[in-house]
Order: C-alpha cells, then structure tokens, then sequence
C-alpha cells in the first residue's frame, strides 16, 4: 500500500498550526497570559517556547520524517526493539483519551455557533437570557452526547478523505480562515470603548511577578506551550511521517511556533477589549471552557447586533476545535492503516466508534469517586500523559536514534545545521529533566520537597533513564 504524503510544503505547515491551535489558544492563552504578570510573561512564555517548544517539536519531527509510519512503527523500526513499538501505543491511548474530552467541548462549540446563527434571523440566542444556566444545561447529558457526536462525525468526515484531500485541505481552508477572522475580530475590538485599559491589562510589564513566583509562572508557561504545540500525543510524529522530500525541519518548526502563538496572542486582543467596553471585569472571571461560555458569551447579549459576533467568534473557535481534533484522531487511524493494512475508512470508522464510546462517558460525565470523569480526563489524565509522552520522545531522539537524529536535523537544514549537536543535547538531556520536574510539580511533589530537592530528585530520575537507556543501546 503505498504510503500517502502531504502535498504541499505550506500544506504541512498549515496542518501542524492547525493541529497546535485550538480551545487552548482561543482562551486560555489570554487568561494565563494576563494573570501572570502580562508581557512579562509573554516573554517567559516565547522563552520556553524558543527553548523547550521548538527544539521538541523539531524532535517529534525527526521521528515522524525517519520513521515514514506511525508512532509504533516509527519507534519500533528505528529503535530495533519491540519495546519502543510497544509504548507507540501509549501515543495512540493518548489521542484517544484526548479525543474523549475535546470532542464534547467541541460539541459545546458546535451548539453556541450554531444557536448563535439561527439566532441572527431569529431573535437573539437562547444562551443570551442567562448564560450561566444554558451552560450548565448543555455542559453535560443528552443534548451534550449528541453534540459530542455531531462534531465527532465531522472531524471523520475530514480524516476519511486522507492526507491530502481530507485533512491538507480542510486545513488550508480552516486555518487562514481562523486568522483572517481573528484579525478582523481584534480590530473591531480596538475600536471599542475602554479598549486602551484592556490592553493595559491584557500586557501589562510587571516584572515583579516574574522575580516572586519565578517557578510558579514557568509552570503555566510550560504547560501552555507544550499543549499549545501539540507535543506528546504523537501528532507531530504522524504528520511528519507523511513528508516526502528534504526540508528544513528547523525553519518549519519556528513557523509552526511563531503563528500558534500568534493566535493566542490575537485572541486576546479581541476577548478583553470586548469584556472591557461592555464593563466586565475579567479579574472576576475564571478561565477555563465555563468561561468561555458564560463571561464572554454573556457580554454578547449586550453588544449591537451581538448574534452576529458571537456567531463570527465561535467560528473562529470551531474552525480552531476541528483543525486539532483532526490531528487527533490521524493518530490511532494511521496506527491501524500502517500496522494492519486496514483501509482508510474502515479504520476511521473503528476508532470513531471508540470515541463515541469513551467520549459519551465524559460527555454524561458521571461521577466516580466523587471526581467527574471529564475533569479527570481533560486535567490531570492528560496533563500527565502529554508530559510523559513528550520526555519519551525525547530521550529516545537522544539516546536511541542519536547519531541519526542529528543527520535527520541537517537534511535541508542549511545553515540551521550547525544547530544539530546542540540540540540533540538539548532534547536528550536537559529537557527530559526539565519535562520530569514538571510532572513532578503536576503531583505536588514541590509542594512537600521544596523546589530545589524537587529539581534534584528530577536530575536523579534523569540520571537513571539515561544509563538504562545506554545500557539498552549497548545490549542492542
């Protein structure tokens, strides 16, 4: 069977941006941004991302692009060792368990845009009359199974056309079409009163929290740019699998970065101006998906023809929602297509049918143990399987593949390739510490140690890893 690739160079990019952006970028990214000291922030937050992002999604893409298959297939065939094809398994659970949850906040989505549409030839939106109890309605139960379903199916929809008429040009329509929305959005809001306040708070330079808290902000900085860049699930791993000729891994990757921030950064630009001139005051809004729901879609009400923004808006969130769970579900489809030769729609098919199982059980979200299973999957289930996923990727680039990596770097570098030894330093050594500290942090583990043990604990555990996979390497 031969193995399909992207079409286009722009193709691939596009795709891997709309794979990063999404829920994360369109909300959170503000609210994180503006709760941790502004630009100040903003800086620590490109810091990790020039640092710790990049060179990690330049690591996934050297996997993807050697490898020519799947995650399994990839870490099997290039390791030699059916250890590593076993845990490109854990990348496939993981897309599932990310699925599970986004494709009911997609669903979420899906109802306001298209509620927020008919409500523009019919009145205005039903969420308009009280935005806290709509939510709470549609949030969890049988209307949000069948949206959960309904968005499902179209993200199917999308994969089942394959690389290049399914998902490289879903993507070429989705993505400049997000960007093009948002930059019309933050316009319109910088005309809006009290704009010049909102971007006072929204950038703000206060250094003073980055000198306090120094630790307490590199946490969200870090989280939010590793789920922002898509890193530990797999999907730069698949995407890159499908690129058929040398390119600069390097420049991609920067590209790939710089607009996904851009798109947080835009978001802002437009959630607090709106909040801002409708007298809203986002210190006493939390973030998160409620938010979304209820601040945001309740100062809709309140705005001239506000159906017709909110249904621009949660557009733009739709179109950012799909592009991602496309990339998610590419994951366990081109497991099944690579290692079992089964066809592109049969296997769309099968791993749909799984989600529509697991995804129900978040969207009814029943209560086990007093902990809702769709906070428990979309918080610290996946949290923790992105982190793992990622220190995995790495410490295989830079201890399994090594040499190999660093020729893998070069290839269409140019003057990028100089960059291929430090890097690979980078991403076999440092990160993988970095990444273990974090999850240390995740449980708690600084909490009860104090930061600085936590960091040496993190070394030590670093430390082990390394030795057993040279000692791996060495057997093999």
């Amino acid at each position: 069977m031969t193995r399909e690739t992207w079409a286009t160079r722009v193709g691939f990019i596009l795709a891997a941006v709309g794979s990063a952006v999404g829920l994360g970028n369109i909300w959170r990214f503000p609210w994180v941004t503006a709760d941790n000291g502004g630009s100040a922030f903003l800086l620590v937050y490109l810091a990790v991302v020039l640092l710790v992002g990049v060179p990690g999604l330049l690591g996934e893409f050297v996997i993807g692009r050697r490898g020519k298959q799947s995650p399994v297939g990839a870490l099997r065939n290039l390791s030699g060792s059916r250890s590593w094809g076993a845990w490109g398994v854990f990348y496939v659970g993981t897309a599932v368990a990310l699925l599970s949850f986004y494709s009911v906040v997609g669903g979420w989505i899906l109802r306001y845009f298209a509620e927020s549409a008919v409500g523009i030839v019919g009145g205005s939106p039903a969420y308009f009359a009280a935005p806290g109890q709509y939510f709470g309605g549609a949030a969890a139960g049988v209307d949000a199974l069948g949206f959960h379903l309904l968005f499902l199916g179209l993200t199917a929809l999308v994969v089942v056309g394959g690389v290049r008429r399914g998902i490289e040009l879903g993507t070429k329509v989705m993505m400049p079409a997000v960007l093009a929305l948002l930059v019309g959005l933050a316009v319109w809001a910088g005309t809006r009163p009290g704009a010049a306040d909102a971007y006072a708070f929204y950038l703000r330079f206060d250094p003073t929290t980055i000198r306090a808290n120094l630790f307490d902000v590199l946490a969200p900085a870090a989280g939010q740019a590793l789920f922002t860049l898509s890193l530990g699930a797999g999907t730069m791993i698949t995407y890159a699998s499908y690129i058929d000729e040398d390119r600069s891994l390097p420049f991609d990757g920067t590209v790939i970065a710089v607009l996904n921030t851009l798109v947080g950064v835009l978001a802002g630009l437009v959630v607090f101006p709106l909040l801002f001139s409708l007298g809203v005051d986002p210190a006493q809004t939390e973030p998160g998906p409620g938010a979304l729901f209820v601040g945001l879609a309740g100062a809709f009400s309140q705005l001239p023809a506000g159906a017709l923004v909110a249904t621009v808006f949660f557009g733009v969130v739709v179109l950012a929602a799909l592009s991602s769970s496309i990339s998610m579900l590419e994951i366990p489809v081109s497991f099944l297509v690579d290692e079992y030769g089964v066809g592109r729609r049969r296997a769309v098919g099968l791993v749909a049918g799984t989600v529509v199982v697991t995804g129900s059980v978040c969207a009814l979200d029943p209560t086990i143990a007093g902990v809702g299973v769709f906070g428990f999957v979309a918080g610290p289930l996946v949290d923790t399987l992105l982190t793992a996923g990622l220190a995995a990727a790495l410490l295989f680039v830079g201890w399994v593949m090594g040499r190999d990596a660093v020729a893998e770097f070069r290839e269409g570098a140019g003057r990028a390739a100089a960059l291929a030894t430090p890097w690979l330093l980078t991403v076999g050594v440092v990160l993988p510490i970095f990444l273990v500290f974090t999850l240390l942090t995740t449980f708690g583990v600084d909490a009860r140690l104090g930061v600085w043990p936590t960091v040496l604990v993190s070394v030590l555990v670093g430390a082990v890893a390394f030795l057993g996979l040279r000692t791996e390497r060495s057997v093999v």
